[in-house]
């Protein structure tokens, strides 16, 4: 005999809605594939798993277990520290790069940006490509307050 009461019908909806922390870990796995390149169905064979899985798990709408994320952090060789970057704010970060929920906007860009940058051989034409944009982000950052 099932027992229904308020409380599991409560309990129910709540498995279903992503925490703030789900949507970080899922942005933050979805930030690294897509800076190194990778597409879903490439991480997802990494992992041994359906692209389709991968794309729950960057969405929020399925929870990573400690142990799936060890093994994404092995896969895309990063701490596992990585993904809890902005956990310890109780809400997920916003401001001009992101889209308020936490997502940076426009991860296409900021990919392609990130792999130009590391294309750059040179140290020193690096240092200058990070002032430069040190110094252009300050500058919108002011127009826009």
């Amino acid at each position: 005999m099932r027992k229904s009461t308020d409380a599991s019908v409560g309990q129910a909806e709540r498995k279903h809605q992503p925490t703030s922390i789900d949507v970080l870990l899922g942005s933050r796995v979805r930030l690294r594939r897509t800076n190194l390149g990778w597409s879903q169905e490439t991480l997802g064979e990494a992992l041994g798993i359906a692209s389709q899985q991968l794309q729950r798990y960057e969405s929020g709408a399925n929870r990573i277990a400690a142990s799936r994320l060890f093994e994404i952090a092995r896969a895309l060789d990063v701490p596992i520290s990585f993904f809890f970057d902005g956990a310890d704010r109780a809400d997920p970060p916003a401001g001009p790069h992101t889209d308020g929920h936490g997502s940076i906007r426009n991860g296409r860009e900021a990919s392609e940006l990130l792999r130009a940058y590391f294309r750059i051989s040179d140290p020193t034409s690096r240092k200058h490509v990070m002032d430069l944009a040190k110094i252009l982000g300050g500058a919108s950052a002011a127009q826009e307050g």
